[in-house]
Formats: structure tokens, sequence, C-alpha cells
């Protein structure tokens, strides 16, 4: 089978020619349709993470082995499974779940594998959906999408999915009842604008330095977009919220970001970060405790959230995202088109 896979960080993806793989016990085997290009692919593709002050967090030292076929946003169509998958059945469409723990671990047992300190995850610490064929652990990370569109619905499983949770984070008492603040106007950031309208949400003001994205975001039903570099950028968060935010999501995760949508909080109010730019905490340990803030970390989400997700999309209250397809053999082209800030909405390789 074809993969487009990292052969060496930081250079062009290489097609390779890989054995399709024979699944066993209750693996499942998915031809390909649909598969993501997400922003963490990107870190991937660099090797690590900014730490600040000159910190690299290592991929390569925490298990990620080359080469390795991207792609943890998959949907494809069962072609095989073991004789011990359950659940399931050969030529339906299923949207794969990539988050996937240990399987034996406290956290794994509790539902939080997204959280196992030993993660087996598609796309990162096994092969993933850039390629033809696509090997899952078990059938119970299968979740069926009948006849919806593989292209709409393969984002689902990591910006869907981490947005989702983020909103469950901040909670239906604060959302239905207060806009929200969102840093990024990107492909997690309209998905957020959609998932909130589906929920029955206050909406949300949007902060990004693109204005072809800040008027993305005002089409996808953003209360205003404001431009992130602007001088007064907090005077004019706070007129179009109405006040201080309640709730704000950073899907950018910058010094930068983080620190305004900090000072733009209530008192009482709740930071969930998402974004992976890095460096380091701008905040003053002591206005954290005076303005009662929460701040929070949220890594993508659970089987149990995803599985809910999907349900809420297929009673079609959650819009159509913005996609803009590609050729699975056009993987780095895409990759390098995020990369450079040059997608709206999110990228999906289409396998033929």
């Amino acid at each position: 089978m074809k993969c487009y896979c990292i052969v060496n960080f930081r250079e062009a993806l290489a097609e390779l020619d890989m054995p399709i793989p024979e699944p066993k016990g209750a693996e499942v085997l998915l031809k390909v349709k649909a598969a993501g290009v997400c922003h963490s692919d990107i870190h991937l593709w660099e090797g690590g993470y900014d730490l600040g002050n000159g910190r690299i967090l290592s991929l390569q030292d925490r298990g990620v082995s080359l080469p390795l076929a991207l792609g943890h946003e998959t949907v494809g169509t069962l072609e095989a499974m073991g004789p011990d998958a359950k659940g399931v059945e050969k030529g339906r469409n299923y949207l794969a779940y990539p988050w996937i723990g240990c399987g034996e671990c406290a956290t794994c047992r509790a539902g939080r594998e997204n959280y196992c300190a030993a993660p087996r995850t598609l796309g990162i610490l096994r092969h993933g959906g850039y390629a033809e064929y696509l090997l899952v652990p078990d059938a119970k990370y299968l979740i069926d999408i009948g006849d919806l569109d593989p292209a709409q619905l393969a984002p689902y499983a990591c910006s869907g999915l981490t947005t989702f949770s983020a909103l469950k984070k901040i909670g239906a008492d604060t959302y239905t009842e207060h806009p929200i603040l969102i840093f990024g106007a990107g492909g997690l950031g309209l998905m957020s604008l959609q998932l909130l309208k589906a929920l029955g949400g206050k909406g949300a003001v949007v902060v990004d330095i693109d204005p072809v994205k800040r008027e993305a975001a005002l089409k996808a039903g953003a209360l205003a977009a404001i431009d992130g570099n602007a001088p007064d950028v907090a005077e004019q968060i706070a007129q179009a919220m109405g006040g201080p935010a309640q709730a704000a999501i950073d899907l950018v995760g910058a010094p930068a970001t983080s620190e305004l949508a900090f000072n733009c909080l209530a008192k009482g109010g709740k930071l969930v970060i998402i974004g992976l730019f890095g460096g380091l905490a701008p905040w003053s340990m002591a206005l954290i405790p005076i303005k009662a803030i929460q701040i929070l970390g949220s890594f993508v989400g659970n089987l149990g959230e995803l599985q809910e997700l999907i349900e809420l999309v297929k009673t079609g209250k959650v819009p159509p995202m913005p996609i803009e397809t590609f050729a699975l053999n056009e993987a780095d082209e895409a990759l390098s088109r995020l990369r450079k800030g040059g997608v709206t909405g999110r990228a999906v390789l289409m396998a033929s």
C-alpha cells in the first residue's frame, strides 16, 4: 500500500510502499477514504514542541519513530477484521478514534485513554491515515458514520473532538448564558463556532491576526472578529463581549494569546488552552488567585465524547465545515499549505 510518511523531520513527506496489514484478534482494517490534515501534524513534522527558554520537547525521545505515516483524523471503509472484532460490518464507513491508550492502566479503565501515559495513538505512535489502509487496534474504536460525507466527518476525530471537549470543560451553564472568547480562527476556531450553534450557545468573539480567517469567522457566525495585532485589542474585545469574558479558549497557545485571554477574563473566569504554539506562561502568579481564574489544559477528548459528538452531528444541527480537499498523493503539499497558513477551515486528503 502507498503511505505518505515523515522519513526525516522537517523534510518533505516521502511516498513509501508498505505491506497491507492483516488484522488479528480484535483489530480492524480500514480502506482509507478521507484523512484530515491537522495542525498537530506540523508539530510532528517539526519533531517537537517549543517549551520556552530554548528548550524543545523532542517527539523522538517520547517514542515517535520514523518512518511514520501521519494522519489521526481518518474515515475509511471496513475492509477486513480479526476473528475477535465485534459490532462492526464490512463495507460500512467508520470514523476511527485515534487517541488510543494502553487499555490496561487505571486511566484507560476509567475511559480516559487520551490521558494514558503509554499511548498507542494513530498517526503519532502508530501509522495513521496518510495511507491507503489503516490498521485500528480494536473494533471498539470505530464509529459508524452511515451515509455522512467522509471529508466532513474526518476532522471530528481531532478538531471537532478537541473543541467539543473544551466546551464541555467550560460548561453549558456558562456558554449558553454568556458569549465566550476564542483565540484563533483556523479550523478549530470555525469548528468551535459551529458546535456552539449546535449546543445552543450564546456565540463567540474571535481574535485572529489574519484578515481572511477573521472574515471566515464572521461568515461562520462569530459575534465579532478582532485583529489580535490591533493596539487597542483588549478594549475592542471588552466592547464586543459587553464586558469581561466569563470563559476563553486559546487555540493558539502562545504567550501573547494566553496573556491577552487571561487579562480579558472576569473574576472567576475560565481559560482553556488547546494550542501548542509553545513558549513560557506569561501570567503573574499572584493574579491567578486574586482573580480566581481557572487555567485548564485540554488534550483532545475521550472515546465517549467522540461518540456523543457524532450523535450530535447526525442530528443535522452542526453546520458543514469549510473543507479544502487534496488527493492522498498530495499529502506533502497539503501539509506545506497548512504550515504556511494557506488553508481556511480544514484540509482533507481524499483517497481514490
